[in-house]
């Protein structure tokens, strides 16, 4: 059942980072500037990010299977809808509903995961599905490229709505919830919310969210936007060999998460790697801003691929952090947290790039050392703001 969940989980990292493949007919199809490219790109993370808190509720009241099958039909609307479009409004507007269909799809399976298997094994099986869904990104890089190459961008969105339907059809098929509906905690959807409000008291939370905004943020905005534009504008890269470079990234991406999955660390010690693997994160960008050949560009770029992979750290360390009965509640949080931190880090990307063209700097080294400088920032709140073991320590003795 966990592999059915992740056919969606997969079409959702497929359509995620379809801009970087698409980038350049998109700009010369609708006379697009940097800034309305990274608007279309933080599109689908922006309305992806708005749902989760809806989605984490829909799943405690309705479970897994009902909330996927109800949204992942706007993900097939949306790309019909992105493949016909006239006008770049609609496009963005397709890209927002692909989000909302997409919304559960990572959502659901770390629930499954939290649900079905013991603590000490989160992070590996996490890892593991974190890997199967990054299979969708390997759909749009060389077989993508090739697609755009010889037909458009428009096509692309037509193979991945045919793929939706049959993932679909898969878990319908094969997934079942474990528990029946009456067997719920009943609870009302105002009720639910509300007690989302409980997470946000706490005050790590803070700290956990910061980081979060930030991580796979840089990730997800290098692959799915500045990739292509990077590789066919600074070191004059074919749409199919820049489709080739992408592959490579998402073949170590996909290796990322299960390696850093079976590290055994938790408590303080994982909070120290997680800031250590962000500063070298951070590192990697910075280098990759001033690359001047594809010789430094290539390693750097599969660098930060690999090292991406840490972010499952990241989402054991919340699962962690607070009490079970929040666990739902926690992954819909931090989830949002984190595709509303790709839509901004997209968009703003977008207007930084545009900004330095008219000021004469280069676009890519501007980009990529924003980006730097936004990872330091969220290791530097993660690492001072409060930890969840000092949280519980201030609430006994506050109750004493």
């Amino acid at each position: 059942m966990l592999l059915a969940l992740g056919t969606a989980f997969s079409l959702s990292q497929a359509f995620r980072t379809t801009a970087a493949m698409m980038a350049s007919q998109l700009q010369t199809d609708f006379n697009l500037s940097a800034q309305q490219l990274g608007g279309f790109a933080g599109a689908f993370h922006f309305a992806f990010g708005a749902m989760q808190l809806f989605m984490g509720v829909s799943i405690d009241l309705h479970g897994v299977r009902r909330t996927v099958l109800a949204a992942f039909p706007f993900a097939v609307i949306g790309a019909l809808m992105s493949a016909l479009s006239s006008q770049y409004a609609m496009v963005v507007l397709g890209q927002i509903l692909v989000g909302v269909g997409c919304a559960p799809a990572f959502l659901v399976c770390t629930v499954f995961i939290s649900r079905r298997f013991a603590p000490q094994r989160f992070a590996a099986v996490s890892g593991l599905m974190m890997g199967v869904g990054g299979l969708g990104m390997l759909m749009t890089a060389t077989p993508l490229a090739w697609v755009v190459a010889v037909s458009s961008w428009r096509t692309g969105f037509l193979v991945l709505a045919g793929l939706s339907v049959a993932a679909w059809l898969v878990i319908y098929i094969v997934v079942r919830d474990a528990e029946q509906a009456h067997e719920r905690a009943a609870e009302s959807l105002g009720a639910a919310l509300r007690s989302v409000g409980t997470l946000f008291a706490m005050p790590h939370t803070l700290g956990i969210l910061a980081l979060g905004a930030v991580t796979y943020a840089a990730f997800m905005t290098l692959r799915g936007l500045w990739l292509g534009p990077l590789l066919t504008g600074r070191f004059g890269y074919s749409l199919v060999q820049s489709g080739n470079i992408a592959l490579m990234v998402s073949i170590v991406s996909i290796l990322g998460p299960p390696f850093f999955g079976r590290l055994s660390a938790s408590g303080g010690v994982r909070r120290r790697w997680i800031i250590g693997f962000t500063l070298a994160y951070a590192a990697l960008f910075a280098v990759l801003a001033g690359a001047a050949t594809a010789i430094v560009a290539v390693p750097a770029l599969l660098s930060i691929g690999f090292l991406s992979g840490f972010i499952v750290l990241q989402y054991a360390d919340v699962r962690a952090a607070y009490p079970a009965a929040l666990t739902g509640r926690a992954m819909a949080v931090y989830t949002m947290a984190m595709f509303l931190g790709i839509g901004a880090m997209q968009w703003a990307t977008g207007a930084i790039a545009s900004l330095a063209t008219r000021h004469g700097v280069d676009a890519f080294s501007a980009v990529l050392l924003a980006i730097a400088v936004l990872l330091g920032a969220g290791a530097l709140a993660f690492a001072l703001l409060p930890t969840p073991t000092a949280a519980m320590a201030a609430r006994r003795d506050a109750r004493k």
